[in-house]
């Protein structure tokens, strides 16, 4: 007898869940079906689980295709299965080729044919809506990490991808295995409830608008917008068409960063006068981030991020602000320090795509200072000290993939509670950012060197 196993969390079960245990079902006489636990699935980075763990294994046990049903509860755990139920194949869906290579040395693997387009009109209905269909605009490499992302976050279907140059779009359909791929606004948003804007900077906005006219809601990379007036005039109109518009800054989102906020605003390092951050990376070439026509340079590309933390803890409205920009030939800043001054605390950044620095978080307080090392925006890890050394509290958290699944995380539990905004990030504070994104790009309080 021929054993198959394979494995999932089979949440808000649809069809291509369906398709997946019959295919795995046809590769031999007895099919062993692994349900994971919430747990698990939490820590694997698999996020916004709906139905629980009961649920999960009746909706596999009413298909009559698994023979024999466990539970996955930790990590290994799938060797160990294989070698005691005496498993011949592991089946699994192909968006996780290469995922689970490691187990050939116990038994042959094979990767399923996965179902595109399961959140059909069919499936919809029969799910009541449950799974929100996502469309991609632009292809680029934040694109590309999307995708991956997408998988841990239950309750979404990444269903296909726009582009004025639909040959790009086909091809990175194929690669994604997407159920379409369009160059015809109107085709694309007849098959999506939610649009991720990819595409270069300067587009943004113009997307973000047409979508939201159309009933869609809208996650948009950083920044939606230099213009703080026009995006504020963007958030009051999506929450005047009761639609969900978010930016999709991952750090914001993240459980660290979270955690780290609020224990700062509960007043453990007492009160805030100081925050200091830095981003920096090394580019070259011909990138989109170092082409001034295009809005590259450090400030726009990487701003936001040190930007964030002192919105948050010191408000989105400054007392005043400078800068100083080392400039390339071509009038990009490869290097960016600015001084964000309030009433009681002064926010300090830097940024930079030509020049490398540390890439801590330091927030000053009157009765101690918080740290996060390197690197920062991906708060894993942060020490809260005092005037006494030897009094030293540490933190520790996850940070799971890109993290782009946080901010997906938080966009599905808006549209399913039918909130317009979240308190991870704000409206005001996204505005705020625009602002002083704003006056960086007018030239306002900025000192330049070549």
């Amino acid at each position: 007898m021929k054993k198959v196993i394979t494995y999932g969390t089979f949440d808000v079960f649809h069809q291509g869940h369906l398709n997946l245990l019959k295919n795995a079902k046809n590769l031999g006489d007895y099919l062993i079906v692994g349900v994971t636990t919430q747990q698990y699935d939490q820590y694997r980075g698999k996020l916004n689980i709906s139905d629980n763990l009961m649920k999960r294994i009746e909706n596999v046990k009413a298909t009559g295709l698994a023979d024999e049903i466990i539970i996955e509860e930790y990590e290994g755990q799938k060797i160990e299965d294989i070698q005691s139920h005496g498993v011949d194949i592991f089946a699994i869906g192909s968006d996780w080729v290469g995922k689970f290579d490691y187990l050939k040395d116990y038994c042959d693997v094979v990767y399923l044919p996965r179902t595109k387009g399961v959140s059909s009109t069919l499936i919809r209905e029969k799910m009541s809506g449950s799974i929100l269909r996502i469309g991609i605009v632009g292809c680029g490499r934040i694109a590309h990490r999307f995708i991956p992302e997408s998988k841990y976050v239950s309750g979404i279907e990444v269903v296909g991808v726009y582009k004025p140059d639909k040959k790009g779009a086909e091809e990175f359909a194929k690669t994604h295995e997407l159920s379409f791929a369009t160059a015809d606004l109107n085709e694309f948003i007849k098959n999506i409830d939610v649009a991720y804007i990819a595409s270069p900077h300067l587009s943004h906005m113009q997307y973000a608008r047409y979508f939201l006219e159309n009933g869609i809601h809208v996650l948009c990379e950083k920044p939606i917008s230099f213009d703080h007036k026009m995006l504020a005039e963007l958030y009051t109109y999506a929450q005047s068409q009761k639609l969900v518009l978010m930016e999709a800054v991952k750090t914001a989102y993240c459980p660290g960063f979270n955690r780290l906020i609020s224990l700062v605003k509960s007043g453990i390092i007492g009160s805030v006068k100081d925050v200091t951050g830095s981003f920096t990376k090394l580019s070259s070439g011909n990138l989109r981030e170092l082409d001034p026509v295009r809005a590259g340079g450090s400030m726009f590309e990487l701003g936001t991020y040190p930007l964030l933390p002192i919105i948050k803890l010191f408000g989105p409205k400054p007392e005043d602000m400078s800068f100083v920009s080392m400039k390339s030939d071509t009038g990009v800043d490869l290097y960016t320090t600015g001084n964000i001054i309030y009433k009681n605390g002064i926010g300090h950044f830097k940024v930079g795509l030509g020049v490398k620095t540390e890439g801590e978080l330091i927030i000053s307080g009157t009765k101690g200072y918080l740290h996060v090392p390197a690197p920062w925006w991906k708060t894993e890890y942060f020490e809260i000290r005092h005037e006494d050394t030897n009094n030293v509290q540490k933190y520790f958290y996850k940070f799971e993939g890109d993290g782009l699944r946080y901010e997906l995380s938080e966009l599905v539990t808006l549209v399913r509670s039918k909130s317009l905004t979240t308190h991870k990030y704000l409206p005001a504070e996204s505005i705020a950012i625009a602002s002083v994104m704003e006056s960086f790009s007018r030239g306002e309080c900025v000192t330049e060197i070549i």
